[in-house]
């Protein structure tokens, strides 16, 4: 991957984000932002241009190099600031235009006009990304993480290994004998804030978090080799009518299941006005950190609590008092991404980051080529690659076993002709071939030249 010339529009946490691992990635990075304090703390941290100006002024995007760019990324906290600096910036010559998008104008099926119309290749939204994780989540109860791979045809599941688990202790050679009616690999495992690429001979621990590749439909029946019991969740109370909650609520009243849904927003108008819209869900006014009012409104009846208010310190206390009083299944949105491995250590069941989501979603398109998607795991340094075998790529040569891959990385599955398995040392990957690779950050480069 030749070195790309990127500017970032925004300086907030999501193009600081971006900017550090695009530039760690030996891309030209260019920052614009009209705030000197948030330019100040990018260009003493990171290795980037940084440049101070108007996103929607033409002059300063001249000036920032927007002419010559191969991808201008939007992504200031402003959704008119974004549309404005891609409709300009893709008139100016850029290449590829991503931009953030919060509203769902753009994205609804009948919206009069299209992003393209906006000069946007491709919309990123945050929220709604963070929304459909959850749900995903809610739906398996015992999962920490759960993520979709090869178009929904295989999932990998995060899984905590409690004291009681019986693979304590086990090799995870000793766990596939024991299982040889389910494919599944073990492809990564997070441990007191290391992240292990792991061989057969490593043994699983209480309080590890496990992550396992199978195909979607054999998914609960991992979970059952874990001890966990799978629940069957109804009852749900979200904390915060934030865009994230009210899409959690859209998203769940959709469905054909009959949830029971509750919903708590401190601020009375938005209250209001969420009730007129969700028929379905019973919006309350009040404060969700107040113990008091969650008892009352049947807090230990509740299958699963979802703190997703603007407060991420609010979300992870309201969380532990929902984790005390034994509802089963707790998920808060944070946005620092050290909270994440920390929230799990202190016993929340799942902790999504909306800076996250929106980063995999860019960087896929960055990275391009034949990187069909990137995806961080929560709370660990491994990444999820979805990458396709090029025709006379190394990939191809040999079975697996007899290929040389870099160190902290491991094969997971391989979607060949819409069928998909899970990959063994003697699978032979074909031309064309969509392969799901699992590995830390370093290797990533050496693995994706290998499918070139």
């Amino acid at each position: 991957m030749s070195d790309l010339k990127i500017v970032i529009i925004g300086a907030g946490e999501i193009g600081y984000d971006l900017a550090s691992v695009l530039s760690q990635e030996k891309h030209d990075v260019i920052v614009l932002d009209r705030d000197k304090d948030c330019l100040d703390k990018v260009s003493e941290n990171l290795d980037v241009l940084c440049h101070e100006g108007n996103a929607t002024s033409a002059k300063d995007l001249v000036d920032t190099g927007v002419k010559d760019a191969d991808i201008m990324i939007a992504v200031t906290s402003i959704d008119e600031v974004n549309m404005i600096a891609s409709m300009m910036s893709k008139r100016l010559g850029a290449k590829m235009v991503i931009a953030r998008i919060r509203s769902d104008e753009l994205s609804r099926p009948n919206a009069p006009l299209k992003s393209t119309d906006l000069g946007i290749d491709v919309l990123i939204h945050p929220e709604q990304s963070a929304a459909q994780e959850i749900v995903r989540l809610v739906k398996r109860a015992s999962a920490s993480d759960l993520i979709n791979l090869a178009d929904g045809k295989m999932q990998m599941i995060g899984l905590r290994i409690g004291k009681d688990s019986p693979l304590v202790g086990k090799s995870l050679i000793k766990y596939a004998e024991e299982y040889p009616e389910i494919t599944f690999r073990v492809v990564a495992i997070s441990r007191r804030g290391l992240t292990i690429i792991p061989s057969g001979s490593v043994q699983i621990r209480a309080l590890d978090q496990i992550f396992v590749l199978a195909k979607t439909e054999e998914i609960p029946d991992v979970v059952k080799t874990s001890g966990k019991p799978n629940v069957e969740i109804n009852r749900i109370m979200i904390a915060g009518g934030t865009p994230i909650g009210s899409m959690i609520a859209r998203i769940l009243c959709r469905e054909e299941k009959n949830w029971n849904i509750k919903l708590i927003e401190p601020d009375h108008d938005k209250a209001v006005d969420l009730a007129h819209e969700l028929k379905d869900v019973l919006v309350l006014n009040g404060n969700p950190t107040d113990p008091d009012l969650l008892a009352t409104e049947g807090i230990t009846d509740t299958d699963a609590f979802i703190s997703v208010t603007d407060d991420e310190e609010s979300n992870i206390i309201s969380c532990l008092m929902a984790k005390h009083l034994e509802v089963q299944k707790t998920v808060a949105l944070v946005s620092k991404s050290d909270y994440i491995p920390l929230s799990q250590t202190i016993g929340l069941d799942a902790a999504i980051n909306k800076k996250s989501a929106a980063s995999n979603e860019i960087h896929r398109h960055v990275r391009g080529g034949r990187v069909i998607s990137v995806t961080a795991l929560q709370g660990t340094k491994a990444e999820v690659i979805e990458l396709q075998a090029a025709p006379g790529s190394k990939i191809t040569k040999k079975p697996i076993r007899k290929i040389k891959f870099p160190e902290g990385c491991v094969v997971g599955g391989i979607l060949s002709d819409g069928s998909t398995d899970i990959a063994t040392g003697q699978s032979q990957i074909q031309a064309e071939d969509r392969v799901i690779i699992f590995c830390l950050p370093n290797a990533i480069e050496k693995v994706t030249s290998l499918f070139k």
